[in-house]
């Protein structure tokens, strides 16, 4: 469980708070899609759920532990990818030498599993630095899961990885999840994790604008593609897209449809308060 009481962080520097007082429950065992605008503090959270900063006030707890403390129990039990990433000039072979032991539960066969499914060789003997950087994000992103750590924070991750790397992505972490772990996902690219989520997490600077399961989300909204004016205009949330409307309705337990992300997204954005309503009903 990932807890978050009252959180406020500023840069040095700033005078308005990233984030502000924002507080929210995150059980575990579930894939999160972390969503919001540019600068509303998506990186920053993942940052400080991972304790790697320190927020002003508040405090964020992984299983009950303050994260800021950076016990050794806590630092062995959260992995984060960050989006743009830098490895050294070694091979794999050294890196998971050097690495692994800080990780208890860390797998040489689920590395070698997950590399292959990026269609990676495991024995390769080349430093790390001699790769691409969609292949450097690849073998990062294969030893994080690799760790085993109960919780993996992850920033644009399908960013560098070309189509078929990100039909893979979605291959890696559908075979990684389990009751056990927790994955939030932190992207602008929502059509690369759509597929993947248990939970949608819409966020801006200073609250929570939509924090529900896809299946809660199902049942309440309906996200539908029409060239119906009059369905258009009853909708919450419509945009043009090919062939018609993408709209996103109340659901009145008629409609049975798949989650437009993008269309989710502009609503929570742009009529938070009616969103907050319906998902506020008994």
């Amino acid at each position: 469980m990932i807890t978050i009481d009252n959180l406020t962080f500023t840069y040095p520097g700033r005078h308005n708070p990233t984030i502000g007082n924002l507080s929210l429950q995150l059980p575990e065992g579930s894939v999160y899609g972390l969503l919001g605008r540019n600068g509303v503090g998506k990186s920053t959270l993942l940052y400080l759920i991972a304790g790697l900063l320190t927020p002003n006030t508040g405090r964020i707890e992984f299983d009950g532990i303050d994260t800021r403390r950076r016990l050794p129990s806590t630092t062995a039990s959260i992995f984060i990818v960050p989006e743009e990433l830098t490895l050294p000039e070694i091979s794999l072979r050294d890196y998971v030498a050097i690495n692994a032991p800080f990780y208890p539960n860390f797998s040489h066969d689920d590395l070698h599993r997950h590399l292959e499914t990026f269609e990676i060789d495991p024995r390769m003997r080349y430093k790390l630095t001699n790769l691409s950087m969609g292949q450097r994000k690849k073998v990062f992103m294969s030893f994080a899961l690799a760790c085993n750590t109960p919780l993996v924070l992850m920033d644009e991750p399908t960013n560098g990885l070309d189509i078929p790397g990100k039909m893979a992505f979605r291959r890696f972490i559908a075979s990684s999840v389990n009751e056990n772990r927790t994955i939030i996902i932190s992207t602008h690219q929502v059509r690369d994790i759509e597929t993947l989520l248990d939970n949608v997490l819409i966020i801006d600077s200073e609250r929570v604008l939509l924090n529900a399961s896809t299946a809660e989300i199902g049942r309440r909204l309906a996200f539908v593609h029409t060239s119906d004016a009059e369905v258009a205009a009853r909708a919450l949330y419509a945009q043009p897209s090919v062939g018609g409307i993408s709209a996103v309705l109340p659901n009145d337990g008629s409609f049975d449809t798949e989650i437009n992300l993008e269309c989710l997204f502009e609503l929570a954005s742009t009529r938070p308060d009616e969103l907050a309503e319906i998902f506020n009903k008994q």
